[in-house]
């Protein structure tokens, strides 16, 4: 099927990654699955995939980048899932694109890449083919894709609760940071596994997300929230404390901690040349890190009704 004449027959989009700032986890539930509560925010440019489709006769998909290798015998892509899941879901079955993924950022890293990747084919092809799909449609259609999959494709700060499905947009200023990879990967499944031996938190209860207008004030309230999934994953990676405690050590550092289920840590810092200095310090102390000074790109601030909502669990529902 070809496509209309006003629409792109090349476009790309970026595939940031995605920190959790905190993570809170309950005990699982019916279907084993565990509720969440957790503040997402997306990097820059620096600490991003990238994916690039034209136009094709059928859907194919070609990884690029210093992270191809690591890719190439995954049984399965999101990036692909996402292509053939829009295709059906418009019930235009005829439609094909040539999709090259540039992979940089980490895999089973702990910062979304895979979701992240998933989401911006869903935004580059709903474009390209002319789908017109508005942003509600593409979050629903991503809830099949994975938990992670809807927020990517909000990509702005916001809360994740329910097992994923519940997004509350929330307000944050911009974050100078180091995101920073031991060189190792951790599987999800494993991190989980070892959290429900630990025990767990059954005090488990979604919390306001903190305020903050400057970077130093939100680090600071930061502080009172954690990522549960921590010390599960440390018990199997003993290369994440050391992470932590390498970027604890570097200047300007407010906060550090673990995203997701790890192994990628994170870093904020006063500001962004603090951040780069880190980065570049971090890379030349440990060659098989991977680590990259980045900006938690913010959003404004809510209003008074967003955060009474936000407060009684309403807000975004």
């Amino acid at each position: 099927m070809s496509l209309s004449p006003h629409r792109p027959n090349f476009t790309t989009a970026w595939a940031p990654a995605k920190v959790n700032l905190y993570l809170h986890v309950g005990p699982p539930g019916p279907g084993g699955l565990h509720p969440l509560d957790s503040l997402v925010m997306f990097a820059d440019t620096r600490a991003a995939d990238r994916i690039s489709a034209r136009a094709a006769p059928q859907l194919s998909l070609s990884v690029e980048g210093p992270r191809a290798k690591q890719l190439k015998n995954a049984p399965n892509n999101l990036a692909l899932a996402a292509a053939s899941a829009l295709r059906d879901a418009c019930e235009r079955g005829g439609l094909g694109a040539a999709l090259v993924l540039h992979k940089e950022l980490p895999i089973a890293g702990g910062v979304g890449g895979g979701s992240s990747d998933a989401a911006a084919t869903l935004h580059v092809l709903n474009e390209m083919w002319g789908i017109e799909f508005g942003q509600a449609a593409l979050e629903r259609l991503a809830v099949q894709l994975g938990s992670d999959v809807p927020a990517c494709v909000r990509m702005r700060p916001l809360v994740m609760r329910g097992t994923g499905e519940r997004l509350i947009d929330a307000p944050a200023p911009d974050l100078p940071c180091v995101l920073v990879n031991p060189g190792v990967s951790l599987e999800t499944r494993r991190v989980f596994e070892r959290y429900d031996q630990l025990g767990a938190n059954r005090a488990f209860r979604e919390m306001q997300p903190p305020a903050g207008d400057d970077v130093a004030g939100f680090a600071a309230a930061l502080g009172g929230f954690r990522n549960d999934l921590e010390s599960p994953a440390i018990a199997l990676c003993s290369e994440i404390e050391k992470a932590l405690k390498l970027i604890r050590a570097q200047p300007g550092c407010l906060l550090a901690r673990m995203s997701g289920s790890g192994p990628t840590c994170f870093g904020i810092f006063a500001d962004g040349a603090n951040a780069e200095a880190a980065a570049a310090a971090i890379s030349q102390a440990k060659r098989k890190y991977w680590a990259r000074a980045s900006t938690l790109r913010g959003a404004p601030a809510a209003s008074a009704e967003d955060w009474r909502s936000i407060a009684n669990g309403s807000y975004g529902r």
